[in-house]
């Protein structure tokens, strides 16, 4: 039997990462003050999702 993976499924997780990177990269380039906390944000969420990757699961 065939499995068929929708592209969502198999690219929304990592777009969605790339998105938040990109928004704190803009973040950063803009300004000062809140925009600096969106930038790590934005930067920090990617880090933690790769990381999380790592880390072993109890089953």
């Amino acid at each position: 039997m065939k499995r068929t993976s929708s592209l969502w499924k198999v690219f929304g997780v990592p777009c969605v990462i790339g998105v938040l990177g990109a928004v704190g990269l803009f973040a950063a380039l803009l300004g000062d003050g809140w925009w600096d906390s969106l930038a790590w944000l934005g930067l920090a969420l990617p880090v933690w999702f790769s990381l999380r990757g790592f880390w072993p699961t109890s089953r």
